[in-house]
Parts: C-alpha cells; structure tokens; sequence
C-alpha cells in the first residue's frame, strides 16, 4: 500500500485522540481491491466499539474482499468488547496492513490469528504520532508525561519583573489550545495555582470551549483559593508520583505538565517526563525565571538529555518537540 493509503488510517486515529483513554486511539481504513477508499473509522471511548469494527460498520457488505490498514495490531481478545481481529476475519476482508505491533500482551496476537484464517498480513513499521504517549504509557504503568514551557531563546519563562504573558504569539497560543484538546489531563503546581489563577481550558480564537476537554490536576499541599479552577472543578495531589498513580488508576493515559519551574523540577528530578515541548520566542531577556527552580545535575554527563523528534514554525515562534 501507499503513502496515501496509511494517512487515511492515520487521520482517522488523529481525529479521536483525546477521547478514548485507556484504550488507544487507533484509525483504521479499508481499501477495495483497486484501491478505493471504502470507509475509515477511529475508536470509540473506553466501553465502545474499536477502529476496525467502526470503520467495518461503516463499509458494510462493501467490507468483503477489502485490504484494511490499521494504525495498531487488531487486538485479539475479548475485553469490554469482543476481538478485532475475530470481526475482520468474520467480514472476509483478504489483506491486512498494521502499523504499530500491539505492545500489550493482553491483546496482541490478532495479526497471527488473521495470518491463521487465510488473511494476508503485512507488518508495514511506521510512527504512528497519536499513538506514542499511549506506548509509552504501557511501557512506563503510568501516564505518559510531557513537560510544556514557553520560553526566551536564552531558556528563560518570565522577565525579572514576573511578566511572562505573551512570550509567544498567537500561532503559537492556538497550537496549544489544540494540544490541550487531546490530552487526558493538564498538570500544574500550587504556585501556578495560586499566582496564575488559569482555567487550564482548551479554547477557540473566539474564547467558546473545544468539545474536548482535560482533566484539571494541582499537584502540592497548599490550598488553592476561590478562583477558574475551583470554579472548573480540579484534583488536587500532594506529590507527582501520587497525581500520576491516580490518573493512571483513572483510565488517563497522556498527562501534559505546565508548570511552573518547581513542579517542572520534581518531575525531571524522578526521572517522569518523557517528552518535552519547548515553545521558543525569539527575544532574549537576560535574566529573570527559569524553567526549572533548581539545578538537576551537578554536571553536563549527568543531565537529563532528550532526542528532537520535531521542529514546528509557529508564526514568529518555534516550537521544538523532544523525546525521553
């Protein structure tokens, strides 16, 4: 299959993230014989259909004899619905083409079990974007962890006279909005808390609310006062290893973590972030408040070091995307 074929898949995946927690958020495509789009769907939330039966559901008879590319291994058992791979046998599709191996022991086994029914199978290893914080959760037994900062190009997230709104533009502002959309939960300090007063909402241009939306989670032991967030409705935890047990306990599987330098600092320090958005302004301010509160290493071999993944122009800003 083609390029373009696996981005029907891809777009289908993409387009439900943020709402299937802890399931993943897989897309799948099918393909008739001479290569024609047949129908595409992505998984429902936690307790509804997956990709595959969706998008089989969508196709109808038109399913048989069909080539389906999937973003993620059919699973292959029976959970709060039955097997993927059970469903696609059953539809007589003749070819499948998955993207990413099933990581989850549970669950794995339905390219075999295709393979076994006369299915032609192919392993077609991609990056599959929308699934990355959910593999990284079954590998770590807790969230996935982003940590997300704007920053000056010399590192630093306010001016010494505590000003930091706007470092970055607009462009930059709305990626974020949309990045909060597709998260499970946003993760803040009590100082930011207290001090910020935020909604921790992802929100259009025009300020209306997107459809969906993050859990809102303090971590510290201060009290928050009256304010957005006791407004919204929040949870509050006393350390960042208790905030991640109880989101993972919770179904969450991708946490974004926005500050402030302290928090910042106890999640490097435990060695929780798997990744890293640096949203970077192109001004210099010399001095002023940092990114993290404290030293996380007494010297350069030492320090926690990450690999770019990718580089994103933003208007005037740059947004920089690193992996643990």
């Amino acid at each position: 299959m083609s390029e373009i074929d696996y981005a029907a898949a891809l777009r289908a995946g993409d387009a439900v993230r943020g709402t299937t927690s802890p399931n993943p958020p897989v897309g799948c495509a099918l393909f008739s014989p001479d290569g024609a789009l047949i129908a595409t769907g992505g998984t429902s939330p936690a307790g509804g259909a997956h990709a595959e039966i969706n998008a089989l559901r969508a196709a109808g008879d038109r399913a048989r004899g069909a080539t389906a590319v999937v973003t993620l291994e059919p699973c292959n058992h029976t959970g709060r619905t039955g097997p993927c791979s059970q469903a696609l046998v059953d539809a007589h599709i003749t070819r499948l083409v998955y993207l990413t191996k099933d990581p989850n022991p549970q669950a794995a086994g339905g390219a075999d079990y295709l393979e076994r029914h006369g299915v032609e199978v192919i392993y077609a290893l991609q990056r599959v974007d929308a699934l990355q914080p959910w593999l990284t959760s079954v590998a770590r037994g807790r969230p996935s962890v982003t940590l997300k900062y704007a920053a000056s190009l010399d590192g630093l997230t306010a001016a010494p006279d505590g000003t930091s709104k706007w470092i970055t533009g607009e462009d930059a502002r709305r990626h974020v909005h949309a990045d909060r959309a597709v998260r499970d939960a946003i993760v803040v300090g009590t100082g930011t808390a207290i001090a910020d007063n935020p909604s921790l909402t992802a929100r259009r241009g025009d300020g209306t609310l997107m459809e969906t939306q993050p859990r809102r989670v303090v971590v510290g032991t201060r009290a928050v006062p009256e304010g957005n967030l006791t407004r919204l409705g929040f949870e509050q935890y006393a350390t960042p290893a208790a905030a991640l047990e109880a989101l993972w306990e919770s179904g969450a599987r991708d946490v974004l973590v926005e500050g402030g330098a302290g928090l910042a600092a106890s999640f490097l320090r435990e060695g929780l972030v798997d990744r890293v958005q640096a949203y970077v302004a192109p001004l210099l301010l010399g001095a002023g408040a940092g990114v993290v509160d404290t030293a996380l290493a007494a010297t350069l071999a030492d320090a926690p070091r990450f690999a770019l993944s990718r580089v994103t122009v933003l208007g005037g800003d740059v947004l920089i995307e690193m992996e643990r």
